[in-house]
């Protein structure tokens, strides 16, 4: 993780931040550089601001400790949902390994509350469709993983949703999905 965070996430804020340097308009929160870069086209500034805040999500959507799963009312959400916690967990990681290439495994939630898990490739992102809230997001780049689990991505699924998913910030962010506000921002 830190060869990921120290290296990968380091390098997608440098090089946007070179690209916001050379703008006069240059929006100050990572969220509306996101959308200026999709409003312009500019994938250049949109794969380096959206794997900026993908990765910001992603170190949010890790725990340093085993939480044991979703309580409350995501728990509830996901068995809605899903049918049952089993399903989910099975379906996450049916979606992940299956994912071909590189990119991220989101867990997002609708105005309504309803769940869905999503894969997306490369920088794509959830924060693009105003509709969705992710809860919670599985890096799925090798480079998230090879070091500790080679090519075992099936296995690094399992890891991130038995030990290392941030249950308790999903249940945040499911909360502020429902309320309509107060999800997690990128820190100015």
């Amino acid at each position: 993780m830190e060869t990921h965070h120290g290296k990968h996430h380091a390098a997608y804020i440098k090089n946007m931040n070179a690209i916001l340097a050379e703008r006069a308009d240059a929006p100050n929160a990572l969220e509306a550089v996101v959308a200026l870069a999709v409003l312009e086209g500019d994938k250049k500034l949109f794969n380096n601001a959206a794997q900026s805040w993908n990765h910001g999500f992603f170190w949010q959507s890790l725990s340093p400790e085993v939480q044991g799963g979703p309580g409350g009312d995501l728990k509830a959400a996901l068995e809605k949902s899903f049918g049952s916690l089993d399903a989910f967990n099975e379906e996450a990681k049916a979606k992940g390994a299956g994912h071909f290439a590189s990119g991220w495994l989101w867990l997002v939630s609708d105005r309504s509350g309803t769940l869905s898990l999503t894969d997306l490739h490369d920088a794509d992102t959830p924060i693009t469709d105003a509709s969705l809230t992710p809860l919670l997001v599985c890096d799925l780049w090798e480079h998230a993983y090879y070091l500790d689990y080679k090519n075992e991505r099936p296995r690094f699924i399992d890891a991130f949703l038995s030990k290392l998913a941030n249950w308790r910030f999903a249940e945040t962010q499911y909360e502020a999905a429902r309320a309509g506000k107060g999800a997690w921002v990128f820190p100015a």
